[in-house]
């Protein structure tokens, strides 16, 4: 997997039931829990969806996905990634902006979503984006062999 000398050979394009196979694939590569197949088929065809995937090559290669929806005023982050070699190169970056513009064309005030306290590149870029940690969950997520890990609830106001 080579990366691109310009960020703009990325396309950011809509998830939708028929990328569940691509984004299930970039998931189990960054979760030690991954979600499966039927689960993304789950997420994506549900009608307050609102996903996102990036893609690069020729045949297309999916780098990165958001999985998100919108309900009322609110949208929520469900799961978000970028797999190893095209992290800190704007990706997620442009994802984020994705479902923020879409969230603001729904007319909604605030996006919503949990990160570890202890993943120190997304509580960068969420910070840089403009998110705040609202509240905080303690020991939410389990680690085998190590102590739980907090999860921050962020928030970005649109």
């Amino acid at each position: 997997m080579s990366l691109p000398r310009d960020l703009k050979l990325v396309s950011v394009l809509w998830a939708g039931v028929d990328h569940a196979d691509d984004v299930a694939n970039c998931h189990s590569t960054l979760f030690t829990e991954a979600w499966n197949k039927s689960t993304f088929e789950g997420l994506l065809s549900d009608p307050t969806s609102t996903s996102l995937i990036a893609r690069h090559g020729h045949p297309q290669e999916t780098i990165g996905f958001l999985v998100g929806r919108l309900v009322a005023d609110e949208a929520e982050i469900l799961t978000f990634g970028v797999v190893e070699p095209w992290q800190r190169h704007g990706v997620g970056r442009r994802l984020l902006e994705g479902m923020a513009r879409a969230a603001k064309r729904a007319e909604a005030k605030k996006i919503f979503l949990e990160v570890a306290a202890d993943n120190l590149p997304a509580t960068v870029l969420y910070s840089r984006m403009g998110f705040r940690e609202t509240a905080r969950r303690n020991g939410y997520y389990a680690r085998t062999g190590q102590p739980p890990v907090d999860a921050l609830v962020l928030s970005l106001a649109l």
